[in-house]
């Protein structure tokens, strides 16, 4: 039994600073890589719009998604080799940003420049890096290859997106909320510790899970990879049978106030079961998983933000995870050189 303290105390007076809008630095998982095509995409993302479409070189290019010249939304144009035709007067852009064609001009304007996105392809993913300070990819934060997807073992993903009304640092908080696993979730944990290192963060932990392990035991280990790009290799259980899966959670901000996520399974194959069998129980894992999403949803929805929670020694290390996570949110040379050590921080449950 908890124990209270007697001695009167003044009330707890929650904070919520306003939050700026910067949004973190690495990259993001813009879903599945073979759904972008020469057609192009737009995308209602950090607080701007931006347009993706697939150049002759095979190549995903990202640039900013409205024209300067007169603001037109460059998702209503045509692809024309590497470059991007604007609908209104036909203004083109390179896959650099540069303008590359004025066809009733003589000379294009110096100023006629905008931005241009790094991206890549990885785990049959489309990734766009983002940089509030304009600057090229780290090197040491690429996306790691997971061979599993390329095995031919296990099914390819099946993927969801959903639209979440928060500030994405609720989503991230997940990560050391250990708490809530059992009232949210109905999924009591037994183990859980928290690993730190650099552009890292990872969860492992054991418990049960009245959704995705049955009777059965839940094993997970989660790392996020940067800001926003999280995966999850699972064991679980589905109708009796042990079920190994890769779980793919990933948001990018439309703007301060809420995100776009996207979660993503893949199972291992069962031995003796079709590639359609296979990927029925991959749907219905995923719909499972979406299933729990939602139970967070709801909590999002309806709670209220709270940068100085008054935690208990029964919590996770959620002040440890926030400041880990505010690392993205600052120039690269402010950037603590704390995380370059790796820390684990283990949760002792009761």
């Amino acid at each position: 039994m908890s124990q209270v303290s007697q001695v009167p105390r003044k009330p707890h007076r929650i904070e919520a600073k306003e939050i700026p809008e910067r949004y973190a630095r690495g990259w993001y998982c813009l879903g599945l890589a073979d759904e972008y095509t020469e057609k192009p995409v737009r995308l209602d993302y950090f607080g701007t719009r931006l347009v993706a479409y697939r150049g002759e070189d095979g190549q995903v290019h990202v640039l900013d998604g409205y024209c300067p010249h007169m603001g037109a939304d460059l998702s209503e144009g045509c692809v024309e080799g590497n470059s991007l035709r604007c609908p209104f007067h036909d203004w083109r852009w390179g896959a650099d940003g540069v303008c590359d064609d004025i066809p009733y001009a003589r000379r294009i304007p110096p100023k006629a420049v905008i931005n241009a996105y790094p991206t890549c392809e990885e785990n049959h993913l489309l990734f766009v890096w983002y940089d509030p300070e304009g600057n090229p990819p780290i090197e040491e934060q690429a996306i790691p290859k997971i061979d599993d997807l390329f095995s031919g073992d296990w099914t390819i993903w099946q993927m969801d997106k959903m639209t979440i009304n928060t500030n994405s640092r609720e989503l991230v908080d997940n990560m050391a909320d250990v708490a809530h696993f059992g009232p949210i979730h109905g999924a009591p944990i037994k183990t859980f510790k928290n690993i730190v290192h650099k552009h890292t963060y990872q969860q492992v932990l054991t418990g049960g899970s009245e959704l995705l392990a049955e009777e059965g035991e839940l094993t997970s280990v989660a790392t996020y990879y940067g800001p926003a790009y999280m995966n999850t290799y699972m064991t679980g259980q589905i109708e009796g049978q042990l079920v190994e899966s890769r779980l793919l959670v990933t948001h990018v901000p439309i703007d301060t106030e809420s995100f776009d996520l996207r979660f993503g399974v893949s199972v291992r194959k069962m031995p003796g079961l079709s590639e359609e069998q296979n990927n029925e129980i991959a749907q219905q894992y995923t719909e499972q998983n979406r299933t729990a999403f939602f139970q967070d949803v709801h909590v999002w929805h309806t709670k209220t933000r709270v940068d100085n929670p008054v935690l208990c020694d029964g919590d996770g290390p959620i002040h440890k995870l926030r400041q880990w996570y505010d690392q993205f949110y600052v120039d690269v040379k402010d950037v603590p050189e704390q995380f370059n050590e790796k820390k684990e921080y283990v949760v002792d449950i009761k």
